[in-house]
């Protein structure tokens, strides 16, 4: 941040004045420059009048804290000062002009926004004339008169309040129950001003935020039904500010009852009756789904672009709505407890007892098999096969897991039991357990959504598909467990890969997540083109490109500085080594096919090149097998493609245009030169580098490209590995100073 400027140029206006253009010295008094000011239009009393700045919506006033944001070129006003601003509009709130009271809160709607304005106005119990103003009962015969501005001046007025109240000069708790009720009138009106139901709406989600008095009027004053009428207009703020009263009622629910009148919708019977229910059972009432749908297809859908605000609300409403799950994540299952062993049973007769009405019967096969239900519970999965219940006395998932596993056998029963048998007919090292997993990727599910954790300030990923569904948790859980074992067959896991596994389901889903699916079945189509071989593409892409990223850094810059001369002498060394073992070639010859061949390879000592004619099939020819020899100081130079001599002429160049590749000729005394046609590209670039390495020259072949790029690579993360998840600085840190004297050294004398 730049430091404050000691003078600073701006123009200063006042009524109808001539602007006036000076220097201010920010280590002057401000009282001082406003008495200058005053001066120059000989306005008298000075203590009267303070600088001002505002954009047109709001006004600021300058004082000594905040006088270091004036910058050069700003236009300033001379105004009234605050006390006086205050005094004066609280004059006219309480007169009894309509005209007068209206051109207040006019004023007090820019005003209020300002903490030193506000601090003055509310010491002069100006809340409570607003308060007031809002209870226009009081005023029936100006009601009647002024009709027409009353909208306009209730709008402001409530505008002025939510303002000054943000300032926490005063509590929440101050304001009276009457006031509240009529707020909560204004958002029960049909037909209401847009901005006067916008404020409404904003100040009972302050009051509910604010005070838990004020949350209990609330909650019995707004209904979940009058919500849902705002959600569904075509205003974004009004829907905003619906959406946040909402979100508002469920956080501040208190604790030891759970309980929220508002919730639920009037019963068909009885229209005029509310109902109450547990907050924990909010996901199954009936007026959840009303409040979902009219969510996914009015705010969701019906509105081109989310906006910022309501998309953190949306997001608030997500996290709370999942939250509900916690009671059942963190209860642990009781092995006494009749209807929770009931449920185990039910698994287990779904899966696996096709007389399912004798099942249920008193007497029938329920109670027949419980003595043989171990067996089962092994085909099914658990870890305790004998008393499975202890595989849910885990917090997380607890009993959630097991909701979760009934809700997919019963409403998805037929991939449920081909999921059970396909595992059950496989060796017990290669089945995937379905009620381990189970559980698993219940207390995974938890974890990613952060079930349990009360919603961030900023955040804002909703996610569409949770508002699709009345049980999207469940659904979601149906879902990714037919993938985990769709992936479980695609790794060849076994038991020994679990761990693997899940952590490959966890990316799949997150990654799933991070596309924000607008339905269940995006969801699912999404998981379905996430395979565990496209998972492994996208983690080699990522790791390439961090890898990519992170060789730009100074540090491996120099490390690679410092490697490439030894890496360059080893792919040296293999290429000469290579030029020892020798090579098989083709004679060369006009007509398009030659059977004839010649072999050469390089002496050890790196001096000789020894050559001569040998016969396919024959082996590698010995030094002492092969008559010619070229001395390696006899050679002139090694050319390539169409500078080779035996490529010069047009005939052969047209035989054997696609041999220009493979070709090369080492030019040697006297004018004589000894040809080469490559089997193939490989050999081309083995000996074209082994002969410019011979010749003190650069090896440029693209294999050498490639061979240094990937030892090198690989050196580097040898040399690298005692820094894995160590971030590399992008420069080297400073050396210490050398100490004032080496007294410490150890002396071995």
């Amino acid at each position: 941040m730049p430091p404050p400027q000691d003078v600073v140029k701006v123009a200063i206006q006042y009524l109808d004045q001539f602007p006036l253009f000076i220097e201010i010295d920010q280590k002057k008094p401000l009282s001082a420059i406003v008495q200058e000011v005053c001066e120059t239009w000989k306005l008298p009393d000075p203590a009267q009048f303070t600088l001002q700045y505002g954009d047109g919506n709001t006004e600021f006033y300058i004082t000594e804290k905040n006088r270091n944001d004036v910058k050069n070129g700003a236009i300033l006003k001379l105004a009234v000062s605050q006390e006086r601003m205050a005094r004066e509009l609280h004059e006219k709130l309480l007169s009894t002009s309509m005209e007068a009271k209206l051109e207040a809160v006019k004023s007090l709607a820019k005003l209020a926004a300002d903490p030193s304005f506000a601090r003055e106005f509310i010491a002069r119990d100006g809340i409570a004339a607003l308060t007031q103003m809002v209870d226009v009962e009081r005023y029936v015969k100006l009601q009647k008169m002024m009709k027409a501005c009353l909208g306009e001046l209730l709008a402001f007025t409530l505008t002025a309040f939510l303002e000054l109240m943000d300032h926490g000069i005063i509590s929440w708790d101050n304001l009276t129950v009457s006031f509240v009720k009529k707020i909560a009138s204004y958002v029960r009106a049909p037909n209401l001003d847009a901005t006067l139901l916008q404020r409404s709406l904003a100040i009972l989600e302050c009051m509910v935020l604010n005070s838990l008095n004020l949350y209990s009027v609330v909650s019995q004053e707004i209904t979940v039904g009058q919500l849902i009428n705002h959600l569904q207009v075509s205003n974004q703020e009004i829907q905003t500010n619906a959406v946040a009263l909402l979100n508002a009622l469920l956080l501040k629910a208190p604790e030891e009852t759970k309980q929220l009148d508002w919730m639920l919708e009037m019963s068909e019977e009885d229209p005029g009756r509310v109902l109450t229910a547990p907050l924990t059972e909010l996901a199954n009432s009936p007026c959840q789904k009303q409040l979902r749908t009219v969510i996914l297809n009015s705010v969701i859908r019906g509105q081109q672009i989310v906006g910022t605000e309501m998309a953190h609300q949306l997001y608030v409403l997500q996290v709370l709505s999942l939250n509900l799950l916690e009671e059942r994540m963190m209860t642990k299952m009781d092995p006494q407890d009749q209807a929770q062993r009931d449920t185990l049973f039910e698994l287990c007769r779904i899966a696996f007892d096709a007389e399912a009405e004798a099942a249920s019967a008193p007497g029938g096969t329920l109670d027949r098999r419980k003595g043989v239900y171990s067996k089962d519970y092994k085909k099914l999965g658990f870890t305790n096969h004998v008393n499975p219940a202890l595989d849910f006395m885990q917090t997380p998932p607890g009993m959630l897991a097991l909701d979760n596993m009934i809700y997919f056998a019963k409403h998805h029963t037929d991939p449920y039991v081909r999921l059970v048998l396909e595992n059950s007919c496989r060796d017990d090292k290669h089945e995937c357990p379905f009620g381990r997993s189970s559980i698993e990727l219940t207390g995974m599910l938890c974890e990613t959504l952060h079930v349990g954790e009360p919603p961030t300030e900023t955040g804002q990923d909703f996610c569409p598909m949770f508002f699709t569904h009345d049980r999207a948790m469940e659904e979601m859980f149906c879902v990714c467990i037919q993938l985990l074992n769709k992936t479980w067959k695609e790794m060849r896991a076994t038991s020994e890969d679990f761990g693997k596994v899940m952590q490959v389901v966890r990316e799949q889903i997150v990654r799933a997540l991070v596309a924000r699916p607008k339905s269940l079945d995006q969801f699912r189509n999404k998981l379905q083109s996430l395979s565990y071989t496209e998972i492994l593409k996208i983690r080699q892409t990522e790791r390439m490109s961090q890898e990519e990223g992170d060789s730009h850094t100074a540090p491996i810059v120099e490390l690679r500085e410092k490697l490439q001369p030894e890496i360059l002498d080893l792919i040296r060394k293999q290429r000469l080594n290579r030029l020892c073992e020798g090579t098989l070639f083709r004679k060369i010859s006009s007509r398009r096919r030659q059977d004839k061949y010649w072999y050469c390879r390089l002496a050890q000592n790196h001096k000789v090149l020894h050559y001569g004619d040998v016969e396919e099939g024959t082996g590698v020819p010995s030094i002492e097998a092969l008559q010619e020899k070229l001395a390696i100081v006899d050679v002139k130079a090694v050319v390539t493609g169409k500078d080779c001599p035996h490529l010069k002429d047009k005939s052969t160049q047209r035989q054997n245009k696609e041999m220009q590749d493979l070709a090369f000729s080492i030019l040697h005394d006297p004018d004589e030169a000894l040809n080469f046609i490559a089997p193939n590209k490989y050999e081309y670039c083995v000996w074209t580098d082994g002969l410019s390495a011979l010749l003190g020259k650069e090896m440029g072949s693209e294999y050498t490209r490639t061979d240094l790029e990937m030892l090198l690579s690989m050196e580097i993360k040898l040399q690298l590995l005692d820094l894995e998840s160590i971030p590399i600085p992008e420069t080297a840190p400073p050396l210490p100073k050398e100490p004032s004297n080496f007294d410490f050294a150890y002396d071995y004398s």
